[in-house]
């Protein structure tokens, strides 16, 4: 008895050296600032990109001849830039943090997190949305939470600085982005499990939740409580859901799946002229942009949230939108400029739901373009748990949990026989796999 009080009293003791350590308090502190950061800087690049994309779409009314102008010359210059001044924000950025996860180098981490490729992503990304690109703000924001997370080791005592905390740093950082981007805190925390790092470690489980909800309040105070796609209370009678479930699944998962396919192989084919030529690509691609932006008649311009939120509130969209939006996002990504295909991806969805409810004209639409969407976003990005609860938070509607869950399910199941490896994963190894040539042919060069 007098053994267990004296082991009691030890623990205790301990357990308050920890707390009131000086060293501790300075790693909370830097810690909760950087994720308070995060849910700032996500909602301020929220409403640039906003009124980038809103300016654009303002212009294609007003002067459309000068949109057709700006994506090919628009890209060009942003391409110039990001080669010139901010290398490492291209694309996404979503497959470089995932790579940042893998890489054991500081100098390797340096070029695709710091605070440079957070401001460069940020800049970058809101003047293509200016120029029409079919991009978003939602995966940059992860790179730029990852980017800030890991930029405070340098502030930061000993502890913080080992290669697991790195590690958990930049996930906290990447769901952090999510929450705030989204206004969806559990999608954020189940983004960074499902995605960056398909495990889940029980040390970094505290440091990714605090993360998340610092960020997703701060974001929440300067915005103000919003949905993403405004609220609906659609729901689906169960004689029917059955039948959309398994259509919006089917064919979400295989058009998601074969953009994925495309977009990675494109990848692969362009990136050496992209490396050779960036602005020459980017100008072609620019071009291609500008071409679907006319025959869509604006329609395939920008994030795609305006035609989105348009479906969802009962809005009509043409019978070919989610095609061409698909091949805008396409040509965007591969121009090579920073911005992320998470909003143009559910601008899609939501098209192709609004399409197959013509085939199912006695269910409710909006119920449809919900399932759409999760179906298609599950097929590109291959995290089914992540997308339908990105679109239920989304959209404010638990009562299709079940359906929207078994339509990401098989969307899943169907992406992966034509795109076995996962988007983001694939990208990322290709990213990992050009630092690791350049890094040896540097060698070389200079033995």
């Amino acid at each position: 008895m007098l053994e267990s009080g004296v082991m009691y009293r030890q623990h205790l003791k301990r357990t308050r050296r920890r707390f009131f350590t000086l060293n501790k308090w300075k790693m909370r502190l830097l810690f909760w600032g950087s994720a308070l950061s995060v849910g700032a800087i996500a909602a301020l690049f929220a409403l640039a990109a906003g009124f980038a994309d809103e300016s654009f779409h303002h212009l294609h009314q007003q002067q459309p001849w000068l949109t057709y102008l700006l994506p090919p010359v628009g890209l060009a210059f942003i391409a110039w830039l990001t080669r010139r001044f901010f290398p490492g924000t291209e694309g996404s950025g979503i497959p470089q943090a995932i790579a940042a996860l893998s890489m054991r180098k500081h100098a390797l981490r340096h070029k695709v997190l710091s605070l440079r490729v957070a401001l460069g992503k940020m800049l970058l990304t809101t003047l293509g949305l200016f120029c029409g690109a079919s991009i978003g703000r939602e995966g940059p924001t992860v790179h730029i939470g990852a980017s800030l997370m890991y930029s405070l080791r340098r502030f930061a005592p000993q502890p913080l600085r080992g290669q697991d905390m790195l590690r958990a740093l930049i996930l906290a950082g990447g769901a952090a982005g999510i929450s705030a981007a989204f206004n969806t805190p559990l999608a954020g925390i189940l983004f960074a499990v499902e995605e960056m790092s398909r495990s889940f470690e029980q040390r970094t489980s505290g440091t990714l939740i605090i993360a998340v909800v610092l960020a997703g309040l701060t974001a929440l105070v300067i915005l103000g409580p919003y949905t993403y796609f405004g609220s609906t209370d659609a729901t689906l009678p169960l004689s029917g859901a059955w039948l959309a479930v398994l259509i919006c699944g089917v064919v979400g998962g295989l058009l998601g799946g074969l953009f994925a396919t495309a977009l990675i192989l494109g990848s692969r084919r362009i990136a050496p002229l992209a490396w050779r030529y960036p602005v020459r690509i980017a100008f072609a691609c620019g071009l291609l942009i500008s071409l679907l932006g006319f025959v869509s008649d604006g329609q395939s311009f920008g994030t795609g949230y305006l035609e989105a939120q348009q479906l969802v509130d009962g809005g009509e969209a043409s019978l070919l939108f989610p095609l061409w939006k698909l091949l805008a996002t396409l040509s965007s990504y591969l121009s090579g400029i920073p911005g992320g295909i998470f909003a143009p991806s559910l601008a899609v969805g939501a098209g192709l739901g609004a399409d197959l409810a013509l085939l199912l004209p006695h269910l409710p639409v909006a119920a449809l373009i919900m399932l759409g969407m999760v179906g298609y976003f599950s097929g590109v990005v291959q995290t089914p748990i992540t997308a339908f609860v990105i679109v239920m938070e989304m959209t404010d509607n638990s009562g299709m949990l079940l359906p929207l869950m078994a339509t990401a399910l098989i969307a899943r199941g169907v992406s992966s026989l034509v795109c076995p490896r996962p988007i983001y994963q694939a990208l990322a190894d290709a990213y990992l796999h050009k630092q690791d040539t350049q890094e040896n042919a540097g060698k070389y060069e200079n033995p």
